[in-house]
C-alpha cells in the first residue's frame, strides 16, 4: 500500500523579516475551535486524509497485529480484574472508588467510618457507556457530606460540564455548569460552588461563584492576562478559599475568607516577575513555598494570616541548592513537606511550634535505593495524625503507607497487585549519569531482566520528556514488562527541562536553553552505548506532548543512533504554534520557548529546532506519529503535517501517522481502553527493531 500522498498548497509566511513556507498549513481546520467541542464538524478533506494516515499505518503494520494483541493481553493481565483504592476519611465517612469485575472506569463510593454498608456517589462506568470517550475530573463532596460534585469530557478536548449530584434524593441539582477548564472548589459551608470557565480559545479565563443547588452564575474574578493559568482551592483547614493565578515564572494568590464567601477576592502578596509563591495555612499563619530572594531550589518561609504581604514573611526552611522543595501538607500538629535531591524524593516532618535550625529538627522518611519514587498524598485530616505516602521503584509495585505522626508507627494499608504475577528478585534498576556535552551529568534510570546482557545485544527503548520543570518519576509501570521481559533494556533519560536535579535543572531545559534538553538526551544515548546498554541504530525513542518536540529534534539532529521513533501528541509544528495567538496555550507557553512573534531571537532558535522546519535529506528511521482529534494541547495537525514533510524531504522511514478520531491529549479513556495505544507503542518498537536486523 502506497503512503498517502497530501496535496501541497505553499503558503508564504512572512514574520520579522525572516520568510518560511508551510506546504501543509491546509490541514488546520479554520473552524478547528468547533472541532474540538464536535468533531464531527471536521472539514471533510481533512478527515479524509486522517483516515487515510490511519488506514497506511494499519497496513503497515498488519503483520505485528498478532503481536499487539499478544501484547495488550499481557498488559490487561497485570491490571486487577476488581479494585478499591485506600479509604480516605472524612467526619463520619471514609471515600474510595472501586473497579467492578472487568470495569474501565472505576464507582466512586463512601461507607460509614466505622462500619456499614456503602453508599455509591458516582457510577463512572455506567456514565461512560453512552459516550466513545469519557473523562472524569475533578470529583468532591460537600464538607456537610450531602452533595457530590463531579466534571465530565465526553470529547477529549477538555471542555468540561459540572455537575452537582444530592446524596440523599440522588437527583442532579439545577443544570450542569458548561463550558469549564473542569476545575472547581466547593465552599466548606457547602453553599457555594467556585468553578473555572474555559473560553472560547480553550484558556481558563474566569471564576464564577453560584449556589450549588443552582441558581445564577457570579463573576468572582476575571484574568485580564492571557499567559495565565489560574486553580482555586480550599485550604487543608478549611478557612480560605485560594485562587492562584500564573504561569511558569511568575504567579501570586488571592484569598477570600471561608466564613464569608461571597467576599471578592485579596491579593494576598502581589506578583513579582519571575517570583512563585503558594500558600499553606497553618492554624494562625500561612507557610510560603517560594523562590523569593534567589531561592532557586525554593524556600519555606511564614507569615501571619493577617500580614500576608512579602515584607512580613520570615524564615522557615531556607533554600539549600541541590534540595528542591517539591510540596507541603499540614495538620494542627505537624507539617510535613518533600523535597527532591539528586533525583529521588524524601519526605520530612516538623512539629507545630519547631523552632531553630527546622531542617536539622525534621523527622524523615527515606528509601535507600538507587532509583524510586515517593510521593506525598499528605495528611489525611487537618485534625488529625495519619500521614498517606507511596513509595515504588521500577521493579517495585506501588505500596501505600499510613504512618502515625504521633507514635512513629508505620502501616502498610496496599501494595499494587499484579495479577498475572510480578518477581522484583527478577530485575535490576540502576541509576547511572551521562556526561553532558557542557559537562553536566545526567541521570538515567535503568531497568532490565538480570539475564539481560549488557554488552549491546540487548535493543533499548529510551524515553524522555525534559519540558515545565516535570520531573519524570522513577516509578513503577506494569506495561514496560512487555518489552523487558522479552530481553529489552528500558531507561528513562532525566534531561533538562524537567526539575529531576532541582528547579535549576529546569531553567537551564527552557528558553535560550532549551537546545540543553536536546543535546542532552542524545548524549544519554551515546551513553549508554557506551556502557554496553544500547547499539548504536538499535534504540527506539519515546516521548509524548513536550517529548514529543523532544523525538523531532533529536531525530533530526541524529538519526543515525534509532531503529525507531514513537512521538506521542508530538509539538513539533513549533513556528506556526508559538505563532498563532489564538491558539490555547501559545501566550501561556511564551516564557518557556520565547515569543516568536515580537522578538526575533526567539525566533531564530526556534526556527534552529522547531522539528517540522528542520528535516533533512538524509536516512531516518521508521517514525510513529500518535494524535487525538479533540486535542486541545497539541492539535490534530501538528503531528499530521509533520508525517506529510517528512515523506516530502527526508529519505527512510517508513513514516506513520496514527489520528485516534475519538480522544485528545490524553489517548483513549478507560484503564484497558488507554493499553491498547500503549500497546501500538511497544508492538512498533518490536518491528522496527526487527527492521533495524537485532531482534
Amino acid at each position: 500500500m502506497l503512503p498517502p500522498s497530501p496535496r501541497r498548497e505553499p503558503r508564504t509566511i512572512d514574520q520579522l523579516g525572516r520568510v518560511r513556507v508551510d506546504p501543509f498549513a491546509w490541514m488546520k481546520d479554520e473552524d478547528w475551535q468547533k472541532v474540538l467541542r464536535d468533531p464531527s464538524v471536521l472539514r471533510a478533506d481533512i478527515a479524509d486524509h486522517l483516515r487515510a494516515e490511519n488506514a497506511y499505518a494499519e497496513a503497515v503494520l498488519a503483520d505485528v497485529e498478532p503481536l499487539r494483541t499478544a501484547l495488550l493481553a499481557e498488559m490487561i493481565g497485570r491490571v486487577p480484574p476488581v479494585e478499591e483504592s485506600v479509604p480516605v476519611p472524612d467526619g463520619a465517612w471514609a471515600y474510595y472508588a472501586r473497579y467492578a469485575d472487568g470495569a474501565q472506569y472505576p464507582v466512586h463510593a463512601r461507607r460509614p467510618r466505622n462500619g456499614g454498608e456503602e453508599q455509591v456517589l458516582l457510577d463512572v462506568d455506567a456514565e461512560a457507556k453512552a459516550h466513545a470517550y469519557y473523562a472524569l475530573g475533578n470529583a468532591a463532596h460537600s464538607d456537610d457530606h450531602a452533595l457530590y460534585a463531579y466534571a465530565e469530557d465526553v470529547q477529549g478536548s477538555e471542555v468540561y460540564r459540572i455537575q452537582v449530584k444530592d446524596l440523599v434524593t440522588g437527583a442532579l441539582c439545577g443544570p450542569a455548569v458548561e463550558s469549564t477548564t473542569g476545575s472547581f472548589a466547593i465552599s466548606p459551608d457547602s453553599q457555594w460552588l467556585f468553578w473555572i470557565y474555559r473560553d472560547d480559545h480553550g484558556r481558563p479565563s474566569r471564576i464564577y461563584r453560584r449556589p450549588i443547588r443552582g441558581g445564577e452564575d457570579m463573576l468572582v474574578f476575571d484574568e485580564i492576562d492571557a499567559g495565565f493559568f489560574l486553580s482555586i482551592s480550599v485550604s487543608a483547614s478549611r478557612a480560605w478559599i485560594l485562587i492562584e493565578r500564573g504561569d511558569h515564572d511568575t504567579n501570586e494568590t488571592l484569598l477570600i475568607p471561608a466564613a464569608d464567601p461571597t467576599a471578592p477576592p485579596v491579593v494576598a502578596s502581589p506578583l513579582v516577575r519571575g517570583e512563585r509563591y503558594s500558600l499553606t495555612h497553618w492554624n494562625d499563619r500561612f507557610i510560603v513555598l517560594t523562590n523569593a530572594d534567589g531561592a532557586i531550589d525554593f524556600q519555606l518561609m511564614w507569615t501571619p494570616d493577617t500580614q500576608t504581604a512579602r515584607q512580613n514573611w520570615r524564615a522557615f526552611v531556607p533554600h539549600e541548592a541541590g534540595r528542591f522543595l517539591l510540596g507541603v501538607s499540614v495538620s494542627e500538629r505537624d507539617l510535613v513537606w518533600a523535597e527532591r535531591h539528586d533525583g529521588n524524593v524524601a519526605i520530612r516532618i516538623v512539629p507545630w511550634g519547631v523552632e531553630g535550625d527546622v531542617r536539622a529538627q525534621a523527622r524523615a522518611i527515606v528509601v535507600d535505593e538507587p532509583a524510586f519514587d515517593l510521593t506525598l498524598v499528605g495528611i489525611l485530616e487537618y485534625s488529625g495524625t495519619i500521614l498517606r505516602y507511596i513509595y515504588e521503584s521500577p521493579t517495585t509495585p506501588a505500596h501505600w503507607y499510613d504512618y502515625d505522626l504521633t507514635t512513629g508507627a508505620r502501616e502498610l494499608r496496599k501494595v499494587r497487585e499484579v495479577p498475572s504475577g510480578h518477581d522484583p528478585a527478577l530485575y535490576e534498576v540502576r541509576r547511572v549519569f551521562a556526561p553532558a556535552t557542557d559537562g553536566e551529568s545526567i541521570p538515567v534510570t535503568i531497568l532490565r531482566r538480570k539475564d539481560t546482557p549488557i554488552d549491546g545485544t540487548a535493543p533499548l527503548f529510551l524515553y524522555g520528556y525534559g519540558s515545565y520543570g516535570i520531573p519524570m518519576e522513577a516509578g513503577f509501570s506494569t506495561t514496560v514488562f512487555s518489552l523487558v521481559d522479552r530481553g529489552w533494556i528500558y531507561a528513562i533519560a532525566h534531561v533538562r527541562g524537567g526539575s529531576e536535579k532541582g528547579w535549576n535543572w529546569f531553567l537551564d531545559g527552557r528558553g535560550r536553553k532549551k537546545p540543553n534538553t536536546f543535546t542532552d538526551y542524545i548524549a544519554c544515548a551515546r551513553h549508554l552505548m557506551t556502557e554496553g546498554y544500547a547499539t548504536g541504530g538499535h534504540i527506539v525513542a519515546h516521548g509524548g506532548s513536550a517529548g514529543g518536540l523532544l523525538m523531532g529534534a533529536i531525530v533530526n539532529m541524529a538519526p543515525e543512533l534509532f531503529a525507531g521513533i514513537v512521538a506521542q501528541v508530538p509539538f513539533v509544528d513549533m513556528l506556526n504554534t508559538m505563532s498563532d495567538v489564538t491558539l490555547p496555550l501559545t501566550p501561556p507557553e511564551w516564557p518557556e520557548w520565547g515569543n516568536p512573534i515580537t522578538d526575533a531571537e526567539a525566533y531564530d532558535l526556534i526556527a534552529s529546532y522547531s522539528p517540522y522546519d528542520n528535516i533533512a535529506d538524509r536516512t531516518y528511521p521508521p517514525v510513529l506519529a500518535m494524535g487525538g482529534l479533540s486535542d486541545p494541547r497539541v492539535t490534530y495537525w501538528e503531528p499530521a503535517k509533520w508525517i506529510a514533510r517528512l515523506r516530502l524531504e527526508a529519505k527512510g522511514g517508513p513514516f506513520l501517522c496514527r489520528i485516534n478520531m475519538d480522544a485528545g491529549h490524553g489517548g483513549s479513556s478507560g484503564r484497558f481502553k488507554r493499553l491498547e495505544e500503549v500497546a501500538v507503542v511497544q508492538a512498533f518498537a518490536i518491528w522496527a527493531e526487527a527492521r533495524a536486523g537485532h531482534s
